[in-house]
């Protein structure tokens, strides 16, 4: 006997009208990250809502607005609502109760009672009446937020638009930072730019700016003013045809009128004849046509004009892909790609679920090029669907089958890709070590377990309509967004491409910075244009390597010299082979030790979206007083490291594989003891204990754990260079890369050097 099934109706056949009305009471424009008070009311339409009906408020999922609370009335992100009839209502927030992307719902459930066609439910996103300070607006500047309403009128959990709303600009605030950006390498008497921002406190470009300002710089530049003026119409400022007379590392100092200094530039090196340039730029984010902010066009816009990028991709998931959008893409990459100036490289975001695979990031070296899903989850036109590629050894056999000129990273997001389903080293060229979802360096060690040789990329994966400068502002993002920098001969796709194919490439967390590792031989050494171990390939003599080589040679030994140009002091520099630390490597000595030491919270959960990890905790000393402290990456907009007393630090912080921390300056250099509670670790050691080496105390999870060193009181070191001779494995690699760590928290790694016999 067969079985009626009736069909689930994804959404309410009727339209918005007849569903009734919205009306959103708001100014038409707010400050990001500042609070507000928005009403929402909604009149029921020709159904009413019966009893247990609902309407929802939705949110996209990557606005980071305050979340809302219903029991509060004095604390931030109070909502309140109402019935005109007088009918109960029932509240709820779900972080995922709505659809992609408008993930966050508020759920307004009627009950006991109905509401017939013209009664209103009123709520009050941050009520103020009873000593709230209002609803935090999102931290990112979008020009046509919305608040999105739905209802439910059968009580059949089943939704439709209702009709009426509002688009709210959200605009940046006051400046509270700024940012000088240079290019990393240069030759002597060869033309470059100086280009400035100024970011407001949730890390958006802002035109509010007034003031005169002296630029400072560390070597004579010719063309460069020595004064500016800044005014919302000359922001942002970029002065181009600068010149530098003399080899050494520039830097650029931006001072007001008071002589303080307001920010300092990435550092400049000039050499002679530099063979390639260094060039910056985001590969990984999307816009609002998927499950990010603000439209494609605008995301080009501000990686170019805003973040002064020299290359950007963009990677839209590709189950939120229509055919018509890969249209417009392919579109925005030929009108904006300009060699020499700014160069896009077509992609997109390969997404299957991880047991299939996990996330890959896909490029083409041009537009035009077919794109294979791993499903058609949220594309309704499934006339292509034939062309999925489900699993992801299905779309690297697709790719190479298909004749496509494509590269591959392997991608951490919410989905992790899992190299051990499947990998392609003639596709997949570098892995992602880094972007705002944190810091994931076991990707790299999975593929050094894996024998794969592999580059090293860091990127944002940035939601917030922030290519290329992303803060991670106050959601589930817990880290700024990275940065690639690319060793090339010159700014075009041909020399990115090659770039790529070598993995010639180091990433950061998004600070600029030089970074140079190089193995030289005592005997000549053989570099393979590709990967032998993927076949017939080309090689060369050479006695020296650089980061991504991949060298053969009969030497014993290598010897391995690191070079590290920075705007902020270099904490440390780790030399690894493979997985293993070679050596710490710090720039100062433990005679030069002082009252500072630092308290650092690390790790995460485990590799999947739960990863996140609350660190909320503080800190005491008995016997010793704080003189002073500053926070290590606090990103988030309500959470904070503050003072509790002479002695005490408390805090609210999250980390996602990434650190946060304090560094802190005592009263007494060696007295007392310093005790730590969090939800993860509760410790206490004497202060004279702390040293120049890593007290550490683990906590489970993935590598979760706290640190505590010390520092010199003032640590000057903004560059080093060093070099060490490590032996060659007998057999298999010898992967030699580095990971740099800054006092400003920010870190860079290299893509290794793989070295066999």
């Amino acid at each position: 006997m067969s079985r009626i099934r009736n069909s689930h109706i994804s959404r309410l056949p009727y339209s918005p009208e007849t569903l009734g009305r919205v009306e959103i009471d708001c100014p038409d424009e707010l400050v990001a990250g500042s609070m507000a008070t928005i009403r929402v009311t909604y009149t029921a339409g020709k159904f009413g809502i019966d009893d247990q009906g609902s309407i929802r408020i939705l949110f996209r999922f990557a606005s980071d607005s305050g979340r809302p609370q219903f029991e509060r009335p004095n604390a931030p992100n109070f909502v309140t609502m109402s019935a005109s009839n007088g009918a109960t209502l029932v509240s709820e927030y779900h972080p995922r109760g709505g659809f992609r992307p408008w993930f966050k719902a508020i759920r307004i459930n009627v009950m006991k009672h109905f509401l017939a066609e013209g009664d209103r439910i009123s709520v009050i996103l941050g009520d103020k009446s009873q000593g709230s300070a209002g609803w935090r607006v999102q931290s990112l500047r979008e020009p046509t937020f919305e608040v999105r309403v739905q209802a439910d009128p059968f009580g059949a959990v089943v939704y439709g638009d209702v009709a009426g709303g509002k688009q709210i600009r959200i605009v940046p605030g006051e400046p509270a930072l700024w940012k000088l950006v240079l290019p990393t390498l240069v030759g002597v008497d060869e033309p470059f730019r100086l280009s400035i921002r100024a970011e407001d406190r949730c890390g958006n470009p802002t035109t509010h700016t007034h003031g005169r300002f002296r630029l400072a710089p560390s070597l004579p530049i010719a063309g460069l003013p020595e004064w500016i003026d800044a005014s919302p119409a000359s922001h942002p400022m970029v002065f181009e045809g600068l010149k530098v007379q003399l080899t050494g590392d520039l830097r650029i100092a931006l001072a007001d009128e008071n002589k303080q200094t307001r920010a300092v530039s990435n550092p400049l090196r000039a050499i002679r004849t530099p063979s390639r340039r260094h060039y910056w730029g985001d590969f990984h984010a999307q816009s609002e046509e998927t499950i990010g902010t603000n439209t494609a066009r605008d995301y080009f816009l501000f990686a170019r004009d805003r973040a002064f990028s020299d290359f950007v991709g963009h990677q839209g998931n590709d189950f939120q892909i229509t055919t018509a959008f890969w249209n417009e893409l392919n579109e925005l990459y030929r009108e904006f790609n300009a060699p020499g100036r700014f160069v896009t490289v077509p992609g997109y975001e390969y997404s299957p679920v991880t047991a299939l695979g996990g996330d890959r990031n896909i490029f083409f070296f041009e537009e035009g090029r077919p794109i294979r899903r791993s499903s058609h989850a949220l594309v309704e036109d499934v006339s292509d669907i034939d062309t999925d590629c489900n699993h992801v050894n299905e779309l690297f056999q697709a790719l190479r089958a298909g004749g496509e000129n494509a590269l591959a990273f392997a991608h951490v997001g919410g989905r992790y890709a899992d190299l051990r389903a499947g990998h392609d080293g003639t596709i997949e060229k570098s892995v992602e070590v880094h972007s705002s979802w944190g810091t994931f360096e076991w990707i790299l060690f999975d593929a050094f377990d894996l024998g794969h040789r592999v580059g090293v990329v860091c990127n944002s994966d940035d939601h917030k309509g922030r290519p290329g400068a992303s803060h991670p502002g106050a959601s589930m993002f817990g880290a700024y967004g990275g940065l690639t920098c690319l060793a090339a001969s010159e700014l075009s796709r041909e020399a990115i491409w090659d770039c790529l194919k070598r993995r010639r490439h180091y990433g950061t967390t998004g600070e600029r910075l030089l970074l140079d590792v190089r193995a030289t031989f005592d005997v000549a050494a053989e570099r393979f244009e590709d990967d032998p171990k993927l076949g017939a390939t080309v090689s060369a003599p050479v006695t020296e390597a650089m980061m991504g080589d991949i060298v053969r040679t009969s030497a014993e030994r290598a010897r391995i010299s690191v070079s590290v140009a920075a705007s902020s002091p270099i904490e440390r520099i780790d030399l690894r082979c493979g997985e293993k630390t070679v050596e710490v490597f710090r720039p100062y000595a433990k005679t030069e030790l002082g009252r500072r030491i630092r308290v650092i919270w690390e790790g995460a959960e485990y590799r999947g979206r739960g990863r996140m990890t609350s660190w909320d905790g503080h800190l005491e000393f008995s016997g010793n007083s704080i003189e002073s402290f500053e926070p290590i990456n606090f990103w988030h907009l309500e959470k904070e490291l503050r003072r509790a007393g002479a002695s005490r630090l408390e805090w609210e912080s999250v980390t996602t594989g990434n650190f946060a921390g304090a560094d802190i300056t005592l009263e007494a250099a060696d007295a007392g003891t310093l005790a730590i509670s969090t939800p993860h670790v509760k410790a206490s050691l004497a202060v004279q204990d702390i040293g120049y080496e890593d007290t550490s105390f683990e906590a489970g999870g993935l590598w979760r754990r706290i640190r505590v060193f010390r520092l010199p009181d003032g640590n000057p070191h903004l560059a080093c260079a060093f070099e060490r001779d490590l032996p060659i494995a007998p057999q298999g690699d010898t992967p030699v890369h580095v990971r740099v760590t800054l006092e400003n928290g920010h870190q860079a790694w290299s893509s290794p050097i793989y070295l066999f016999h």
